[in-house]
C-alpha cells in the first residue's frame, strides 16, 4: 500500500474526509507531492495540454471563447502556470548559489527581512501573499543577499502550504550554508480565507523555524527585536 493510500485510510479511520483535512491546511510532508513522471512532458507540451484543458473549463462555465478578450486566455493561463507562478516545481529553475568566505569575521546573526513573495494555496489554487524574514549565523561562509530572495521565490512558486514553505526554505539554507543556525519566519495572507469560505480579510498566518543557536528564547527575542514583530 503506497503512502498516499495509507494516509487516506488513516484519515477515514480517524473520521476525517479529504475535504476536511484540506480545510485545516494540514500537509503530508516536507517535500512537495510530485508524481514520479512529473517531467516526462516538456514545458511546451505541458503548456499545450493545460491550454486545452483550461479552454474546456471555461467552456463548461459558459464563457464565450470567441470573444476577443477571452480567446487568448487558455494560452495565457498555461504560460503563467509553467513559466511563472508554478515554475518552482521544476528543479531546473532552482537558483544557483555561490558562497563566499566570511572574511569580515562577522559572527552575529545576519537578517534579511521583508522578502515579499506570492505563492498559491495547494487546496484551492488561490494566492498566498506574504513576507519572509530570514536570519543565519555564518559557520565560515556567507551567501549573497539576493540569493536569499531567490531561494524564497523558488519554493514559493509552486502550490504550497505555509508550514511546508517555511520548512523547505529553512532546510535549503541549512544545507547550503552548512549550519543549523538558521531562522525563517513567514507572515502571510491566504486568499482561500479572505476571498472565499469564511471571507475573513483581516487575519494573517505566521509560521516560524528556529534552528541551532536560534532555538533559545534569548536569540528569538533578539531576532524579533530586529524584525519588530
Amino acid at each position: 500500500m503506497n503512502n498516499q493510500v495509507t494516509t487516506k485510510v488513516k484519515n477515514v479511520l480517524n473520521g476525517f474526509t479529504d475535504h476536511e483535512i484540506g480545510e485545516d491546511h494540514l500537509f503530508t510532508g516536507l517535500e512537495t507531492p510530485m508524481k514520479k513522471d512529473a517531467f516526462k512532458l516538456t514545458d511546451e507540451e505541458k503548456k499545450s495540454k493545460i491550454s486545452n484543458l483550461f479552454e474546456e473549463i471555461m467552456d463548461v462555465m459558459g464563457l464565450d471563447l470567441k470573444d476577443d478578450s477571452l480567446k487568448g486566455t487558455p494560452d495565457r493561463v498555461a504560460k503563467m502556470y509553467i513559466d511563472e507562478i508554478f515554475s518552482g516545481l521544476n528543479p531546473a529553475n532552482k537558483p544557483k548559489v555561490a558562497l563566499f568566505d566570511n572574511k569580515y569575521q562577522y559572527n552575529q546573526m545576519l537578517v534579511e527581512k521583508e522578502i515579499t513573495f506570492y505563492s498559491n494555496c495547494e487546496h484551492h489554487f488561490v494566492p498566498i501573499i506574504g513576507r519572509a524574514h530570514i536570519a543565519y549565523i555564518s559557520s565560515g561562509k556567507v551567501i549573497g543577499l539576493s540569493k536569499l530572495n531567490r531561494i524564497v521565490q523558488y519554493y514559493a512558486k509552486r502550490p504550497q502550504v505555509q508550514e511546508r514553505l517555511t520548512n523547505q526554505i529553512a532546510e535549503e539554507l541549512k544545507f547550503i550554508l552548512g549550519t543549523d543556525d538558521v531562522a525563517v519566519i513567514i507572515d502571510a495572507k491566504h486568499l482561500c480565507v479572505s476571498s472565499r469560505g469564511i471571507k475573513d480579510d483581516t487575519s494573517a498566518t505566521v509560521t516560524a523555524f528556529y534552528g541551532g543557536s536560534f532555538n533559545n528564547s534569548a536569540k528569538i527575542a533578539e531576532l524579533q527585536n530586529y524584525l519588530k514583530l
